[in-house]
Order: structure tokens, then sequence, then C-alpha cells
């Protein structure tokens, strides 16, 4: 009797034990694993921007498994014409994308878009820096719009890839300045250390690109910083914007992330409470602050406004260039 008396105890304390370590442990994971599409070679921002979520999303236990895939080319067009073919209904996948996207979309003629895709949030804005090379003629952005303005073509522009964020940032900078847009001279580099070659052996008027891709050149002197693309001047940077210098123009390099097409209401609330949990630890807090990223934090119904706003504004601006057709 007392044997079996002190074996039921022990099973007692046994369940007991047991509950309160699952108590302990907090609630089951909503998703247990992520495959995230980087459209993009390694090393890029949005390579950059999902490895960084991953990061954020394993070492807080907020998904136990994040599987990182790149897949380059054709400003992201082609990484999301295989998500959208590959993951229907699939509530464990994610794609980072971003403005430049939004522009290769309309450039070539890509037969899937982002309309395909469930947008979950945008993550970051970066603003881009104009800079020309420290032995340039040209010492301001008013010196630089005045030989704009006399002669387009004498203008040469270096910047990522054309229909890209930098490439609509010239467009706006020329409407603002009453220039033919069609008139740009812009040449299009397929990454930053090609473009910084290229600007500091003047083979190019003026450059532009994130602030952080020229930050050491800037800091070396060996390029002039003229304006930043932010409404307000960035903090610690002492550089004046477009705006505060007569030119009406603001845009931010920002990057989101997608869900896959078709996933239902619950999967995709699942994915915005992971993100955002995401968003909010120490560990992409301190990334953002490495890259000189801002916080662009806008989630599901919001994020999905901001971005038909946004495609339609690029596909406007690209009609300008002549770079689409209607």
């Amino acid at each position: 009797m007392k044997s079996g008396k002190f074996t039921s105890l022990t099973r007692l304390l046994a369940t007991s034990v047991t509950a309160l370590g699952l108590l302990a442990a907090g609630p089951a994971l909503a998703i247990d694993s992520i495959k995230m599409l980087v459209p993009a070679n390694p090393g890029g921002g949005w390579d950059q921007t999902g490895r960084g979520l991953q990061q954020a999303l394993q070492q807080n236990d907020i998904v136990k498994k994040v599987q990182v895939d790149n897949k380059g080319g054709a400003a992201g067009t082609i990484g999301l014409a295989q998500f959208v073919n590959s993951s229907k209904g699939d509530g464990n996948a994610l794609l980072v994308g971003g403005s430049v996207m939004v522009g290769g979309i309309a450039l070539n003629k890509s037969p899937v878009n982002l309309s395909q895709v469930t947008p979950i949030a945008r993550l970051t804005g970066e603003y881009d820096v104009l800079v020309v090379p420290a032995n340039s003629p040209i010492k301001s952005l008013k010196e630089l719009i005045a030989q704009f303005k006399a002669n387009p073509g004498s203008v040469s522009w270096g910047g990522g890839s054309a229909g890209g964020t930098d490439h609509i940032i010239v467009a706006m900078i020329a409407q603002a300045s009453g220039v033919d847009a069609s008139k740009i001279n812009y040449i299009p580099f397929a990454g930053g250390g090609e473009a910084q070659a290229a600007i500091m052996g003047g083979h190019v008027t003026v450059g532009l690109s994130g602030y952080n891709e020229f930050a050491g050149q800037i800091e070396a002197k060996k390029l002039r910083p003229i304006a930043v693309t932010s409404g307000k001047r960035l903090p610690g940077i002492d550089v004046p914007t477009l705006k505060e210098q007569g030119v009406d123009v603001e845009l931010a390099n920002w990057r989101a992330v997608f869900g896959a097409p078709g996933i239902n209401e619950q999967q995709k609330k699942d994915l915005i409470a992971a993100v955002e949990k995401a968003v909010n630890t120490k560990t992409w807090k301190d990334l953002l602050a490495k890259n000189g990223w801002n916080d662009a934090y806008l989630a599901g119904d919001e994020f999905k406004t901001y971005l038909t706003n946004e495609i339609a504004k690029t596909e406007q601006i690209m009609t300008s260039l002549g770079l689409v057709k209607k």
C-alpha cells in the first residue's frame, strides 16, 4: 500500500514538473520554420536584409529554423517568378524585395508582379547621397543643377540598375529642375564597388547610392557629398537635403518581405507577428545601426496601400524616362 501511494505521488510530481516546464517554455511557436528567398546574389542589400532577419528570428527563438536561398537576376524578377510559381499557399515562405524590384518589374516587362504575392511588412529605408570626386569642379548641388539645365547630356549620373531607386531619383531631380527626363545620361553599375571606382576615376560626373555605401570614401575626403535624398538631414551626417537646396525631391530605397500567393488570413497574421517580434529585438536594431538603415516598419494592409501607391508612382516616372512604353 505504501509502495502504491509512493508511486502515485511520484507520478503526480512528475506530471506537475512537466506541466510547469511547458508553462515556463511559453506558448508554442505559430511558425516552426521559414524558407526565405532572396532574389539577389549574396552580399548586397537584399541579402543583408534577409540574413539579418534570419538572425533576429532564430537567435531570439521566434522561429526555430530559417533557411535563406539566393536567386539573383533582372532586378529581382527572376527570384520573384520562382517564388510565385513554387510557393503558392505556403505559409512558411517569405520573399525579400523592395523598391528596386518595383522598377525592375516595369523595365523587364515581367510576367509576374507584386500583386501576386502577399505584402507582409516594409522593414527598412535607406536614403541616397549624391557625391562628386574630391577634385571635381562641381562644388555644390547648385552648380550641378545649373550644368544639368544648360546641357543635360553633359552630366553623367552613376548609380545602380536601370529603373532602380537611384535612376528614379535622377528622374525626379530632372522633373523638379525642369529638365526633360528622356535626356538623362544615366550609367548603371552592377555593384557599389564598380560605381565607386567610376566616380573616383572621374568616369561619371556624379554618383548616387545609399550613404553607407560611400561613407568610407566621404570620411577619407575622396568623395564630396553634395546632397541627401531624405526629407530632413540624416542624424550625425552634415550633408544638406535636396529639399533644403531648392530641389523638391525625397525618396528612400525601401526593403520589405512578402508572403506567398494564396495564403490564408491566419497564415498572413502569423508571418506578420513573427516579423514584428523580430524587428523589435536588439539583434535587428543593432543591424540597423551597423548598416545605417532607417527603421521603416509598416505591416499588413498599411504596407499594401503604400505598395500600391509606390508602384503607380514608379511606373509614371519610368514612363517619363522613356524606359516603359504605355
